[in-house]
């Protein structure tokens, strides 16, 4: 038996442990936040269990990332996209100026998003090493102070006398303990466990494969005229199947229903289209 289903509690749901099964409970969290949207006591127990405790002290959030990552670009990349298609379906433009303009919407603004989730990522990192450097500095050179503000900081939580200078050696006892605890309650920054160039990769790959699916069926007219009259409709639909199972995507970052999720993004995807689809029309007359 596994160590995730050792710690099951007695009378969990076939539900449940088919999930423990399945998902091998990858770290506690993931089973606290099972537990939780069930109001489930016994499996939140479970999540405090000591095997538990020991094998997942904290999350790296890598993963959670990158499907953050791959959500925002293939909602953007399919919004922006079909925005260009109705802009230009509203303007009756031919399909090889559909294509035009909607692959150099996925690169340009797909790169655009890939390069922003870079640097933002690497930014992090950069200011996360530099504060890291800086405090331990401090330790190093002026221990009195970084001590001192150990001692304030849980004497604000309402620690005294004794109880509070046991705390403030336990901490300072140990550098790596000592150090941690100024990143986290001083600053308030912990290391991004994130890699930046697989963040950008990510997001980009998300935007460029849920981007292309507006102009799928452009791309058959563009072989087949005959195909055009029906290019727009099809690419309506496969627009709003992407929207919808984008939007249900979403649910394992926001742990929220799938189905409302994925109405969400149709309705706000919608609107965009609409938008440009209007003034696409409005426009078509500047079109010689």
């Amino acid at each position: 038996m596994s160590r995730a289903k050792a710690a099951l509690p007695e009378g969990t749901g076939r539900e449940e442990k088919e999930f423990f099964v399945s998902a091998a409970v990858p770290n506690r969290f993931s089973l606290a936040r099972f537990a939780y949207r069930r109001r489930d006591v016994a499996a939140a127990e479970a999540a405090h269990a000591h095997d538990h405790l020991e094998r997942s002290l904290y999350e790296t959030g890598r993963h959670s990332q990158h499907l953050a990552d791959a959500v925002m670009g293939a909602t953007d990349g399919i919004v922006t996209t079909f925005a260009v298609v109705a802009g230009a379906a509203g303007a009756n433009l031919s399909s090889g100026v559909v294509l035009i303009m909607g692959f150099a919407n996925l690169f340009a603004d797909g790169l655009s998003m890939a390069v922003g989730n870079y640097l933002g990522a690497r930014s992090q990192q950069d200011f996360w090493r530099e504060e890291h450097a800086r405090e331990i500095w401090e330790i190093e050179q002026i221990p009195h102070a970084e001590r001192e503000e150990i001692r304030r900081h849980y004497r604000r939580k309402g620690f005294e006398g004794e109880v509070l200078e046991h705390i403030v050696r336990t901490i300072t006892s140990d550098k790596e303990r000592w150090l941690d605890e100024m990143m986290r309650e001083e600053l308030g920054i912990r290391e991004e466990k994130t890699v930046p160039l697989a963040s950008g990769l990510v997001t980009f790959g998300a935007f460029f494969a849920a981007g292309f699916l507006p102009l799928l069926s452009y791309a058959a007219a563009f072989f087949d005229a005959s195909f055009l009259p029906r290019a727009f409709p099809i690419s309506i639909a496969l627009t709003a199947v992407a929207l919808f199972g984008v939007g249900a995507a979403r649910c394992f970052i926001t742990r929220g229903r799938w189905w409302k999720s994925g109405l969400e993004i149709l309705g706000l995807g919608g609107v965009a289209a609409a938008c440009a689809f209007t003034v696409g029309h409005l426009l078509r007359g500047l079109i010689g």
